[in-house]
């Protein structure tokens, strides 16, 4: 028998065929024509391969753990905090001031400022009840040719709010020290409507002093005079001394003002145009010396 060489079959199988063997195939073909052709089944063996662990290798291995932040927590808190009770005490009691009361003598005037050169501001009837604010002491004529200090009182109505000046002499202290008030020095009612004098002049004959001035144009209605406010110096101290001039208004009004020597402070003096409702600004005295 003839024996082909071997082939690889298409499983990697090494196969022989003989020529008796092929013949009878051949044969089997022809015979079988009208059979169906019998298909070749193709087998897949599938292999399953299980690996076996015999052993657990343990490899060690570092981890750095992840910080975690500090964590505060926020939360709201309904509950009312009740603060501690304040310490009770008794408060020490302030004795409450009260202004020295006086009580009027006599129908007066009552004046703008402290002396009878200002301005009339309103009456003051006999028993009317009054404050003091305050006090001036003022040298004075109080007869021709004698001058001497007087004290003015600053007053009003209890309670009230429109001061004016009088004569300490023409009330009675009903309660308190008038001296427990301060010295006092109120301010004029100003007017502009009228210049002060132009021209003032000053010449002294030993212990007087003359203040002349040039006058100023005012109507017979408005026309109140002048004013002087000086400072002099009177038995070695230095007087708040007002002199008016309420005459007709001539061309050079003038007043006589007594001034001693012997005082450390220099004496001076000022001039003002009055007319009914105020005075105007004052214009300064060149004041001779010694």
């Amino acid at each position: 028998m003839i024996i082909f060489p071997f082939f690889r079959d298409r499983f990697g199988l090494h196969r022989g065929v003989s020529l008796a063997g092929l013949l009878l195939l051949l044969l089997t073909g022809t015979a079988c024509n009208s059979q169906p052709a019998v298909r070749e089944v193709t087998v897949l063996q599938t292999v399953l391969q299980t690996l076996e662990v015999t052993r657990i290798i343990e490899v060690p291995v570092t981890v750095t753990p992840t910080p975690t932040p500090d964590y505060s927590p926020t939360y709201t808190s309904t509950a009312t905090e009740t603060p501690p009770p304040f310490p009770t005490s008794t408060p020490t009691s302030t004795p409450t001031y009260s202004a020295p009361r006086v009580k009027v003598l006599m129908h007066s005037a009552c004046l703008n400022g402290p002396g009878v050169a200002y301005l009339y501001k309103y009456d003051l009837l006999t028993g009317t009840p009054m404050e003091v604010l305050g006090w001036q002491e003022i040298l004075s004529q109080n007869k021709p040719g004698v001058w001497e200090p007087t004290v003015w009182l600053y007053i009003q109505a209890i309670g009230g709010t429109n001061p004016c000046w009088i004569l300490s002499s023409l009330v009675q202290v009903v309660h308190g020290n008038i001296n427990d008030t301060p010295q006092y020095t109120s301010r004029l009612p100003y007017s502009q409507l009228y210049e002060p004098p132009k021209a003032v002049d000053a010449w002294r004959n030993g212990n007087e002093v003359t203040v002349m001035w040039s006058s100023v144009w005012m109507t017979e209605d408005d026309y109140r005079g002048y004013l002087v406010e000086a400072w002099v110096c009177h038995a070695g101290q230095i007087y708040f001394t007002p002199v008016s001039w309420v005459g007709l208004n001539i061309a050079n009004p003038a007043v006589i003002i007594p001034d001693e020597p012997g005082c450390s402070q220099a004496s001076s003096g000022r001039v003002y145009t009055v007319e009914k409702h105020g005075y105007t600004q004052w214009r300064i005295v060149p004041w001779p010396s010694f």
